[in-house]
């Protein structure tokens, strides 16, 4: 019975050891590679439990593949206006391929160091294109940060490409510095574009007003001529009315009277209205008795 145990025992340990070395576990967060003498033979990149040749025959490699955070060191890179700026950059990045990303690199260190030569490339190429003024602004409006950042992400993925098996899903600016004396120059432009803006806006003010009071006086010398022409055309039908009564009144006075009177009678009964005068006043005597007056001829 002992010696059967310690067979059973042996062929246990022998079946895990076995299993040890013809078996391998893949968890979620890992790609693997499987190598025959050195040679890539299969990737895998779903999680599970998987089976090779023992070593030397096969052997597996296996690599986080989840999202990795890699940050550039300082650099000045000059801008499209030889101005220099100094930018720190950052990517967030991932193993998508194992075999691609095995026989082009073969381990993370090497892939951040190629990695960090192609963000120096794509930094320089970008920023050299844009302006100092695109980065630096007092109007947010003017600022083109995300522009600047999707073109640096196309450009390092277009570089890295699928030669890498590396997938880039973001690039960021973490730092924008510039030096002293840059700094000093562009606070010396802002503060000269502020008061150009400031006498632009100045000058527009007042040749708009300008323009406003023109307007406004040649308006009144419009309505005021044509006032004076209204009252001239008022005094001449007054004068017009008034001859011809002048010349009635010549004529005959008291027909002249009596016409004065009914006309004010008129205006004065055109509309509803109560009026209390004395009977005997002018022109209400009238309703009274009617004069006895024959035109002269």
């Amino acid at each position: 019975m002992r010696n059967a145990a310690v067979v059973i025992f042996l062929v246990i340990l022998f079946v895990v050891l076995a299993l040890v070395f013809v078996s391998f576990q893949v968890r979620e967060t890992e790609s693997a590679l499987v190598t025959r003498f050195g040679k890539p033979v299969r990737q895998i990149t779903e999680p599970g439990l998987y089976f090779k040749w023992p070593p030397p025959i096969e052997s597996e490699h296996r690599f986080d593949s989840r999202m990795r955070v890699l940050e550039a060191d300082l650099g000045e890179t000059p801008t499209k206006g030889a101005v220099p700026i100094i930018v720190n950059t950052y990517i967030v990045w991932r193993v998508a391929e194992p075999l691609a990303f095995f026989n082009a690199v073969g381990t993370p260190t090497e892939a951040e160091s190629k990695l960090l030569s192609h963000i120096s490339d794509a930094q320089n190429n970008v920023i050299g294109r844009h302006y100092f003024s695109e980065f630096v602004n007092s109007d947010p409006n003017n600022v083109k940060f995300d522009q600047i950042e999707n073109e640096m992400l196309a450009e390092l993925q277009n570089a890295v490409g699928n030669a890498y098996g590396i997938e880039i899903r973001t690039l960021g600016i973490k730092q924008l510095k510039v030096s002293k004396d840059v700094s000093k120059d562009v606070f010396e432009r802002m503060r000269a574009e502020r008061n150009r803006k400031t006498v632009a806006t100045i000058t527009e003010g007042q040749a708009q007003a300008r323009k406003i009071k023109s307007d406004a006086d040649l308006k009144k010398k419009i309505l005021l001529a044509a006032a004076e022409a209204r009252a001239k055309a008022i005094r001449a039908q007054g004068d017009a009315e008034a001859a011809k009564y002048y010349e009635m009144l010549e004529e005959d006075p008291d027909f002249a009277i009596f016409l004065r009177n009914i006309e004010a009678l008129k205006k004065i009964l055109q509309e509803r209205s109560t009026v209390v005068f004395s009977a005997d006043s002018e022109p209400f005597k009238l309703l009274k008795e009617v004069p006895d007056i024959e035109p002269k001829k």
